[in-house]
């Protein structure tokens, strides 16, 4: 039974990890046209540029979100000492990696003025 349920928490960890690989595609794929067709997105300033970076951010942070959870699935069933070192050592530096990249966020999304929001919803 045991056997069974460690199976099964690793496709469902498989799964969790597909799923954040298709969220890395998805903000990737996004930030690419963005970039690469600036007629569609009207690319041509700097804090438009900024603006495909925080999306493109967000859409990582919510990866890296997904990938430690699949970590911590693959581990919870009968972990070895080991296996809790490598789970401890990859949680913290994709805290880590997510701490900055939110404070990024945090720091480069300031509210835009009224005149600009108008502007990009026309």
């Amino acid at each position: 039974m045991e056997e069974l349920f460690k199976e099964l928490a690793r496709y469902i960890a498989l799964g969790v990890e597909a799923g954040a690989a298709v969220i890395i595609v998805v903000g990737a794929f996004k930030a690419l046209v963005r970039t690469l067709f600036p007629s569609f997105a009207r690319v041509t300033t700097l804090r438009e540029k900024k603006d495909i970076w925080l999306h493109f951010a967000a859409w990582l942070v919510l990866a890296l979100e997904f990938e430690l959870a699949a970590d911590i699935i693959r581990t919870a069933v009968s972990p070895t000492w080991t296996d809790i070192g490598q789970l401890a050592s990859i949680a913290v530096i994709r805290t880590f990696l997510n701490y900055f990249l939110e404070k990024d966020i945090e720091k480069f999304a300031e509210p835009r003025p009224m005149a600009e929001t108008a502007k990009a919803a026309d």
